[in-house]
């Protein structure tokens, strides 16, 4: 009897652990990037990018130094992993630190296992500029690359790029004696050879940026490095930019979509990021625009590396980050939109949150993508902690369906109503259920009046907690979530809501993320050029919020028209993707 109690704390203890589940029951959520795999944390890291060598080891690439980004000692290293990125190695010095810094490695695996990187060095020595000294140097100097044949465990001596110099560089803050570059994401194949992106930069340290590019058809069949046949593109004297988008056109990073096309992702200061085709292999490109979702409205995204990737099923996923700010700031969350390639351009769909960090200041960035046995994974740093995540398959075919699956997913629905039961001051009983994950509520409103304080639907717990959904000025509709003790607000975009026809309206409270989000007429709200943000952040926790009731609001009317009605009614209790709200607002409507 003592042997059977000795052992069975010690059962429990071992199931708690490798359950994926806290004490208290609570599933952990994949989507906080404090559940990542640790890659490497030792003061800063930047841009861990992997590659899949012949043998299924990943090797990872990055930047880092025991300073803060841009200190001196900024070097670059390599670990492996052979447990799909459970575990890695110790870094290998691919640059060591010293006085000139190495930085921003991008990996290529050859075809017959050749690794390269390539990197920015301060092979000039540059630490001063007019007057100045102990300047931040990681983004002058040569362009450089090294390779190795084990796997990353060694690595071969440093060889350098010759790079074109070009106006951007002539009418630099050095005239030209000295180039400022850096590159973000990977090359990739382009027929029997390889590209890569890079920034031009013409004023220290960061403005008046343009793209540029390196190709080398000859990688991967030539093994002596001296014979490589490198070609800067476009041809000409200036880089790929739109100078209506502002001075900043950089982070220039591509995929190849098919035989001669390529498609090009860069950031800006516009609020949103860019985007240019080349269909003669990189020697030209289209002027840069702002890149737009499938229905033409506009893709947005503050000074932060908006990253691309062609997967192997043929689609595209896009990283960014869902507002309109100007500056390097608000990187967290994280969002991802599926692409898919229709008439030659790629067609990208609805945002949807992929990270995030309970740290709202935190700033994730510089991903990348892995595939192997039919699993992704996506890497990314805060800066200070570089981390890699699986990615479920059912959430990537949710981004890649975005408007065409044909599927009503039941779980977490509470209520639906009939019809008979949404009349105006019509309370209905709500079952015990818990809203920890968070909270959906989708409708569709028959509005005559547009007028500002108008309640549609109030979920209440003993009259104290409440979470209720009223109109407000300029056809925008409101959410109150109040705890007893606080109250708070969130307003859709607005203009949005019609005071005639069918409004579809959704709204999900997500209780992890802490963030609310709304859906209407099909459209992820993103405030539009009115506000920075169409998303917004709240407080309440859920966890606490047991709705017993829900009442249904008396909506007004306008002279001569009717009241307005609530037609329709769906309560969730999780936050639905905005795919699925979506994809219902559109059944409903016939669509």
């Amino acid at each position: 009897m003592l042997k059977s109690n000795f052992y069975l704390p010690v059962l429990i203890c071992f199931l708690f652990l490798f359950s994926g589940t806290s004490a208290v029951g609570q599933e952990t959520d994949w989507r906080n990037a404090k559940y990542g795999s640790q890659i490497h944390s030792d003061g800063y890291i930047d841009q861990p990018y992997v590659v899949i060598l012949p043998d299924r080891t990943w090797l990872c690439v990055f930047t880092t130094g025991r300073g803060e980004e841009g200190t001196g000692g900024q070097h670059i290293a390599s670990v492996r992993s052979s447990d799909q990125g459970k575990s890695w190695s110790v870094p290998v010095l691919i640059e060591k630190p010293g006085n000139e810094s190495s930085s921003w490695a991008m990996p290529y695996l050859t075809s017959y296992g050749r690794v390269y990187v390539f990197y920015t060095h301060n092979g000039d020595k540059i630490h001063s500029l007019k007057g100045k000294t102990n300047i931040r140097e990681d983004m002058l100097g040569w362009y450089c690359f090294r390779y190795s044949d084990d796997g990353g465990r060694s690595w071969s001596a440093r060889y350098r790029i010759p790079m074109r110099k070009t106006v951007c560089d002539l009418t630099n803050d050095w005239d030209g004696k000295v180039q400022m570059f850096w590159g973000v994401g990977k090359p990739v194949d382009l027929h029997e050879g390889m590209i890569l992106a890079f920034t031009k930069i013409n004023r220290y340290l960061l403005d008046n940026t343009e793209g540029w590019f390196f190709r080398c058809d000859n990688i991967n069949t030539e093994h002596d490095v001296r014979k490589l046949n490198w070609i800067m593109l476009p041809e000409g004297d200036t880089g790929v930019k739109n100078d209506q988008l502002g001075p900043v056109n950089e982070e220039h990073n591509l995929v190849h979509i098919g035989h001669d096309t390529l498609y090009c992702v860069e950031r800006t200061i516009s609020g949103s990021p860019a985007e240019s085709y080349s269909y003669d292999g990189g020697q030209s490109w289209t002027l840069p625009q702002k890149l737009s979702y499938g229905n033409g409205l506009g893709v947005k995204n503050p000074r932060a590396c908006p990253r691309i990737w062609k997967c192997g099923n043929g689609k595209f996923l896009l990283w960014f980050h869902h507002h309109g700010g100007w500056d390097f700031t608000f990187r967290n969350p994280v969002w991802l939109s599926g692409g898919r390639l229709e008439n030659g351009r790629i067609k990208w769909g609805a945002p949807e949150i992929f990270l995030y960090e309970e740290d709202i200041q935190s700033r994730m960035s510089y991903p990348d993508l892995i595939e192997q046995d039919g699993k992704y994974w996506i890497s990314e740093t805060n800066k200070s902690e570089a981390r890699i995540h699986e990615v479920p398959p059912e959430f990537l075919a949710k981004l890649w369906n975005n408007y065409t699956y044909g599927y009503r997913d039941q779980q977490g629905v509470i209520i639906e109503p009939e019809k008979e039961k949404l009349q105006a001051d019509n309370s209905i009983e709500l079952p015990q259920e818990s809203y920890q994950k968070g909270l959906s509520i989708e409708m569709t409103l028959s509005l005559t009046s547009l007028d500002a304080g108008q309640p549609i639907i109030r979920l209440t717990e003993n009259e104290q907690k409440y979470i209720s959904v009223q109109t407000e000025d300029f056809g925008s509709i409101s959410i109150i979530l109040n705890d007893g003790n606080h109250q708070e607000r969130w307003t859709s975009d607005p203009g949005l809501v019609q005071p005639f026809g069918s409004q579809q309206v959704s709204v999900s409270i997500d209780n992890q993320s802490k963030i609310i989000q709304f859906v209407i007429n099909g459209i992820v709200n993103d405030g539009r050029d009115l506000r920075q943000y169409g998303w917004g952040r709240f407080q309440m926790d859920l966890k606490f919020f047991n709705p017993d009731k829900l009442v249904i609001g008396r909506l007004g009317k306008s002279q001569l028209r009717p009241y307005g009605s609530v037609d329709f009614l769906r309560v969730s209790n999780r936050a639905l993707m905005n795919a699925d709200l979506i994809h219902y607002q559109q059944s409903r409507r016939g669509n």
